[in-house]
Formats: structure tokens, sequence, C-alpha cells
């Protein structure tokens, strides 16, 4: 039996499930003025902006019915039609539950009956805007199965695509109890469920090699929606066992994965343990949190590089390389985050939550615009671009037109008749149950506290958190008199009384300046102050002119402009890293500091140190190089010596791929026939026993040159290369190298080069008799050296 549904927060839970505390509708929040309700209303402009009729194209044209008009571009034609239009529908569920706007709810109701259209010409319960996926479902049903990373039997990871939809349709009965998209939600698992009866579980586990998103969490969600057990047995069906198991062991195996591929399966093993009690998976989802949030994730609270987990030991590439931290991956780790906190009121989750969202979820949106982030760079002296709203149309911009209607999700919870308080976010709040009507007011962070103003009177207890990182005793106010407080041991102040229509209580947050370095014994450092962390504004070339919005093109979404050689960026120079206190607060109003006297060079010493969330269109600091007087000058050199000839080599490259990575494989239209793909010494690569392919830009027709790089180990391997249809050149791999990493160039004809289709080279590599083609670790097209 259903306990209870709760609209507007994506958890339902079923009467056995142990909670901590539960968490209120959306709709039960309202954001007051601030940063998060500015972004609030800009994602509101940028979604009701979008084509609906674009979006939906994908759908109805697969269900052979004729669009309205023509889909959108980029992601959204060129194998992952319709992926934007599942989050679409999340978003305008999300919007109407924050806002209660009726233009929101019509658009809502638009779009849920274009699809139930579709869905009723597929006439077997499918939606999707998966291309051609007819032979794709009929393949799956027979049980002819070809996995791998991003490709399943050919197609661009389709159950990542569906789960858009699916998840789109529930939330849509979830958020604004909408009986149309529950009946649509039904029908479409149930067509997932009759597919899915034709495999044994040894296919399935075949079949999720590829990237399938949050499809056991749906399931779950399912389950808890009708109390039917066939979803819960797909939800635990639609769990990798591979990742799974080491994770209810303790180990971590992370390193090479792409990071966001792993998240949502975890928030699916929690949220399945969570419904059947399967402690051992709840065991897992905590230990995978504890792994990525203390060891894995940087200042911002995000991860990855390239989108894949590196070696927790060496962050050396977060900082060399400008593919930082992924939005989505943050958005997912904060699913997680609020699951568990809804089962254990510990406060490293609520401190981590508070971290990814000030610092990473509210900076990934132009202001201006409303234009979305993919990467984060750390790389000192770079910068972020952002999506236009008729052009980007990248996951990062799916879960990005959800981000920033979700800031109401986790300000408050409550269990039996007490009140948490998490975060210091402007807002009111009704809670209908306990009919209680709150206030919160506050300019945090660039106040350092907060105050509550009840409605009406109210018998509870209200549990104020007093952060790990607040510097000094906890200091409360009930109608202006100090009272004697004391924070329990997950760090709440509880205050228990009957209150009064009008009482006020007030809570200083006393916050202090301090350094973080980048994990893994790095010298590189972030600068907090509190839970944000500081950034300031650069202009390292004279003059320059940066695009900062992306373009409709596959890797529109990398900020590939120059690279700022590292030994030429401002350093923190002190005797120590204890140097907190010549970081000094410069305006009264506003986070606004200076740190003069320990940041060199010369012409850097007067940089303005900011919030990172309102840095924007501009090159930034994040983590600063930190060195003492006596070590600069070695330091620099070093730095100098190691980047010289990779900047050169960016400098000459027209375009790369990372074989065996996920998203630079699928931007380059990877194809192949007995291909595989894994990670060797923390470095992908890609091989075949029959071939594979890649397209690769060359649009000023500037490709002289095709770099290939090896593993010594791969000896006696041969293949051909093919550019453009014609072989460039026969390749026998030797031991002669040893076990070590190398690089080849090939010189390119002019008359191949002259066979390239509209500045688009068709690069394959071909096995040879009783062979592998392969392991290819990187690829590169160089213009003139």
């Amino acid at each position: 039996m259903i306990r209870k549904l709760v609209l507007g927060i994506g958890l339902l839970w079923l009467s056995h499930t142990v909670q901590a505390v539960e968490y209120f509708a959306l709709d039960e929040v309202r954001l007051t003025e601030s940063p998060f309700k500015q972004a609030q209303e800009k994602n509101l402009e940028y979604v009701m902006t979008l084509s609906p009729d674009r979006l939906l194209a994908p759908y109805l044209r697969e269900a052979g019915l004729t669009p309205r008009t023509a889909s959108y571009g980029n992601w959204e034609n060129t194998g992952l039609d319709g992926h934007i239009g599942g989050h679409y529908v999340t978003s305008l569920s999300l919007a109407y539950a924050a806002t209660g706007r009726a233009d929101v709810k019509a658009r809502l109701e638009y779009v849920l009956s274009e699809l139930e259209r579709a869905q009723k010409a597929n006439g077997n319960g499918y939606l999707g805007g998966v291309p051609d996926s007819d032979k794709l479902w009929q393949e799956i049903a027979r049980g002819e199965l070809r996995a791998d990373l991003f490709a399943l039997n050919g197609y661009w990871v389709p159950w990542y695509n569906l789960h858009k939809i699916f998840a789109g349709l529930r939330d849509a009965y979830v958020y604004t109890g909408s009986e149309q998209a529950r009946r649509m939600m039904l029908a479409w698992a149930d067509w997932a469920a009759a597919l899915m009866s034709h495999l044994s579980d040894e296919q399935i586990q075949q079949m999720l090699t590829t990237e399938y998103g949050g499809m056991n969490e749906t399931f779950a969600d399912v389950y808890a929606l009708t109390g039917d057990q066939k979803y819960l047995t797909l939800a635990e069906q639609f769990s990798q066992r591979k990742l799974l198991e080491p994770l209810v062991k303790g180990r971590d195996e992370l390193t090479g994965l792409h990071a966001n591929t792993q998240i949502p399966k975890v928030v699916g093993f929690e949220r399945i343990a969570q419904l059947s009690n399967q402690e051992d998976w709840h065991r897992a989802a905590e230990y995978f949190w504890r792994t990525v949030v203390n060891e894995r994730s940087v200042a911002i609270g995000g991860n990855s590089v390239r989108e894949h987990f590196h070696d927790k030991a060496d962050f050396d590439p977060m900082i060399e390389e400008i593919e930082g931290p992924e939005t989505c991956n943050t958005y997912n780790m904060l699913k997680l985050t609020k699951l568990l906190y809804g089962r254990r009121t510990a406060p490293e989750y609520v401190n981590y939550y508070e971290r990814a969202l000030y610092n990473h979820i509210l900076s990934s949106q132009d202001p201006h615009t409303g234009g979305l982030v993919y990467f984060t760079p750390m790389r000192p002296n770079h910068y972020r671009v952002y999506s236009q709203t008729h052009q980007g149309m990248w996951c990062c911009v799916g879960s990005g037109i959800e981000n920033h209607f979700k800031y109401g999700e986790f300000i408050y919870a409550h269990q039996g008749n007490e009140l948490y308080v998490n975060l210091y976010i402007p807002s009111t709040l009704h809670w209908r149950e306990q009919g209680v009507r709150l206030s919160q007011t506050t300019h945090f962070p660039d106040e350092s506290g907060t105050s509550f103003s009840f409605e009406q009177a109210a018998d509870i207890t209200l549990k104020l958190r007093y952060p790990q990182w607040a510097a000094g005793e906890p200091q409360v106010q009930v109608n202006g008199k100090a009272i004697k407080v004391e924070v329990d041991a997950d760090g709440y102040i509880a205050l228990d009384r009957h209150w009064k229509k009008g009482d006020q209580v007030a809570l200083a947050l006393p916050m202090q300046t301090h350094l973080e370095a980048l994990p893994g014994g790095s010298d590189f450092y972030a600068i907090l102050y509190g839970p944000i962390v500081l950034s300031a504004e650069t202009s390292p070339f004279k003059d320059e002119v940066l695009n900062y919005y992306a373009d409709a093109s596959r890797m529109g979404h990398i900020a590939d402009a120059e690279r700022c050689p590292i030994d030429q960026a401002p350093m923190l120079v002190a005797s120590s890293p204890d140097f907190a206190e010549q970081i000094q607060r410069i305006d009264d109003h506003q986070l606004r500091f200076k740190a003069s006297g320990v940041i060199q060079p010369v012409e850097y010493q007067n940089l303005e140190l900011i919030p990172f969330f309102r840095v924007h269109r501009s090159r930034y600091m994040l983590y600063w190089p930190y060195s003492t007087p006596e070590n600069i000058g070695a330091l620099r050199e070093n730095r100098a010596r190691e980047e010289v000839a990779q900047l050169a080599l960016e400098a000459v490259t027209i375009d790369k791929v990372a074989p065996g990575e996920q998203q630079p494989e699928s931007d380059h239209f990877f194809q192949g026939s007995e291909s595989e793909a894994g990670v060797h010494l923390g470095r992908h690569w890609r091989h075949a026993h029959d071939w594979f392919s890649y397209q690769l830009n060359d649009p000023q027709a500037q490709a002289r040159f095709l770099q290939i790089t090896y593993f010594g180990g791969d000896a006696g391997r041969h293949f051909f290369i093919e550019l453009n249809g014609d072989v460039l050149a026969q390749v026998r791999l030797s031991a002669e190298r040893g076990p070590e990493f190398y690089s080849v160039e090939y010189v390119i004809p002019p008359e191949i080069l002259a066979k390239a289709d509209k500045g688009k080279h068709l690069l394959k590599f071909v096995a040879g008799e009783k062979s592998i083609a392969g392991g290819i670790y990187g690829v590169r097209l160089l213009s003139d050296h």
C-alpha cells in the first residue's frame, strides 16, 4: 500500500520505508529576492523561449506522424533526438510547482497532449525520439545485443535518451498531479517491461554496458506509485552489477569510468534500497557518495575531467585540462545527497549540498541570457561557454533547465513536528500539515546571518542548522533577546516552544576566509569564505575578444580558445599556506576581497576576489598555484618547461579525439565493428578485431598531419589507417619502444586531403588478417608545424 504521495518532491515512499526526514512539496516553498530567485526567473525565460513543437518533433516523427516543424539541431538531430524534450517535461513540471504560473501549466498540458498523440500512434505504449529505433527494439526483443560504452546495437545511448521522457512523465504526475502523465508513464513502463521479458539477466547486464541514465530509479518510483512488484523487479534488473558489486564491498574501481554514467545508477541503487530494505545496496550508495565527495571532488563540489573519473591520487589533469567538472554530474550528486539525507540527517550531506549548490549549480547559468554551462574548467586563467537557446542541446542544457527550478527542494525538511532549516536562502514556507507559515529573510552570503518570522502561531520544534564552517559559538536571538543554545550531533540548534504570530528568530552565521588545497597533495589552492568559493576575473591577453556563447556544433560546449600558460598565471606567494588573514574584505555589503600582499606578479596584486557564482563572461582564477618566495622562480621555470611542448601541440591541433572516451567519440560520430574500449595505465584506448572510424573536423582545410598515439606493449599488431577512403599508412606495432606511450605523425598527401567532404575527414582503422587494429590512445589532426 502507498502511504503517501507528496507532490512536488520526486520522492515517493512506501509504508515500510525508513526515513529520517520528509521533504516539502515544491509548491509549499517560494523563493524571495536573492541570486537563486533571479536564476529561477531567468531560467523560466529561457525555458519558455524554447519551441515546444521543435522539441516534440522527434516523438511525432518516430510515431509516423507529421511534426508541426523541424526538430532542433545539435544533439537533437544527430542521434540523441528527443532527450531535451524529456527534460523539458520535467522542467515545466518543476516550474509550475515552483511558481504556480498558469502559462507554464498550459505549456505543459500542450506538450503532454502532443506526446500522448504520439504514444497512441505507436500503439504499444512506446514513446521516444530515438531515430529509426524500430529495428533496435526488434533486435533487443530477439536478444541480439551489441553493447559498447555509448552505443547499443549502433544507437547512441538509447536507454539514456528514453529515460528522460520516462522521468519527465513521472515528474509531470509527481509535481503537478497530472493523471494524463501517470497514464502515459504506466503505458510506457509496461512497454519496457514487455520488451525486457524476452531477455535473460545475463543479456540485460550485457545491455547495461551502454549508458542507461537513471532507468532503475524511475522504475523504482513507478513501484512506489503503484505498489506493483514487477516495477521494482525491473528496477533491480536495470541496475548494473559490475558497478554495484565492488561498491558493496567498499572498493573504489571508479578510475577511468565515465562519471555521469555511474552517478544516476547509484541514485537508483539507493532508491531501490529505500523501497526494498536492501542494506547492501544502501551501503554501496553511501560508499560511492563518500568516495566521490571526499576523494574525487574539487572545491565547487564538482568532479571529473573530460567527463571521466581520473586517478584520485593525481589531480594534475584537473588543472591542466580545460574540460573540468561537468554540471550534469553535480545535478545527479545532489539527487543522491538528497536521498541519503532523507534517510540520515548527517551534517556532511548538507555541507556538500550547500557547497555544490552555491558554487557549481548557481554558477552554471549566465545571469544575463540564462545560457547553461557544460564544463567548468579549473585551469588557471581559463573560461566557460554558455548555451544559446535554440542552438545548444547538450545533456547539461537538459539537466540545467531543471536545476534552477529546484532551489526550494532542500531549504527545509520535516519529521513529526520538527522543522529542519538546512539552507539560508530567502524564502517562505507554508507547512500545510502543521498550519505553519514561516518566512526566512537574509542576504547570505553577503551578510553573516539569517532571520525567521512566524506568520501564524504554531507548536513545533525549529531546528536550525549550525554549519561546520561557522567561525564561532552559536548565537541565537528570539524576539531580540539572546538565548542559550546547544548544537546537537547532527549540527542543529533545536528551539522547542509555542510560537506566536510575529515571533522573530535571528541566527548569526560568522564566516571566515580559509584555503583548501586541491586534493592529491597538490600545491594549488582554492580560497573560500565560509562555504563560498572565491574567484577573480582575469585578462591575461591584451585586447582579447572571446566568444562566450557556444555555437551549434557538436563540440561547441568546450571553451577551446587559447590556453594561458600556467607558469604565467597569478600565484599565491607566502612563507606558508597559513595566510588567510591577509585576505581582506573590502566591502561591507557584498563579498569583495583583496589579497594584495600574497598575489604575484605585481600586475595581479589588485585582483578582486568575489564569489565564483558572480564570475561570468571572463577568464578567471579559481585554483591558484602556491609557492614560497624562495621557490617561486624554480617553480615557474619547471612549469614552463613541462607545458611548452603541450601548449605548442595544442596550438597546431585542428581536431582531436580521445578514443574510448564517451563524449569525444560520439562528437566525432564513432562507428565500428567488433570494437572494444578500455583504460590502461590511466589512459583510455580503443581497438577492433574488424574496424572503427571517426569523423574529423577541418573546416578551414588546414590539416597536414595525422598524429596517432600508441602503447609499446601492443607489439605484434597489424592494421591499416585509412583517411577519406584511401590507405594512409600500414602499421605494424613493434616492441622496440618498450612499455611506454608514444606518438607517430603521418604526412597526409594533398590528394587524400582533397577528398574531404565539406571539411570532414573520415578516419578509419582496419585490422589486418587475424590481427587487431589498435590500441589507439589518441588521435590528432595537425596543421603545419
